[in-house]
């Protein structure tokens, strides 16, 4: 058995109305969802044998718009932008703001050093560079005698 929608006035095109307030578009949170994932930047993040390689997509930030912390294992970063625009003509003033923001947070591995972080901001993105420990190999024998 299989379920369809049909449409409701029957003449092969949806009203406007029906549309509107149809149960699955009106009551749902799709709308928030886009708005909210709008708002949150990408991020990849690659690990290589010596490091941990994280881009994040943020067009439009200066360099001095970003704040980078680490504290207990979690790497946050964060960006905020306001700009402020004045237009000034014979018979009216019109101000415009405007305030852009963004938090990320990375539970980070036990095998990185985020004290040697690394920060690049080019052309919208930036790229962290992420050291790893070394792994020491205990290679050589040790003979220990007993007393």
């Amino acid at each position: 058995m299989s379920l369809a929608k049909t449409n409701k006035n029957g003449n092969g095109f949806p009203s406007l109305v029906s549309n509107f307030f149809d149960n699955d578009k009106f009551f749902s949170n799709s709308w928030f969802e886009k708005e909210f994932n709008q708002s949150m930047p990408a991020l990849n993040i690659k690990e290589g044998t010596k490091e941990f390689d994280i881009e994040l997509a943020a067009p439009g930030f200066k360099k001095s718009d970003f704040k980078i912390t680490s504290e207990e294992g979690v790497l946050t970063i964060s960006a905020e932008k306001q700009t402020e625009k004045n237009e000034k003509k014979k018979h009216f003033t019109r101000k415009e703001f405007s305030y852009e923001s963004f938090t990320r947070s990375l539970h980070l591995p036990e095998n990185a050093l985020p004290e040697k972080i690394v920060a690049k901001y080019e052309d919208g993105i930036l790229r962290l560079a992420l050291p790893k420990k070394e792994v020491t190999a205990h290679k050589e024998k040790k003979e220990f005698k007993v007393s």
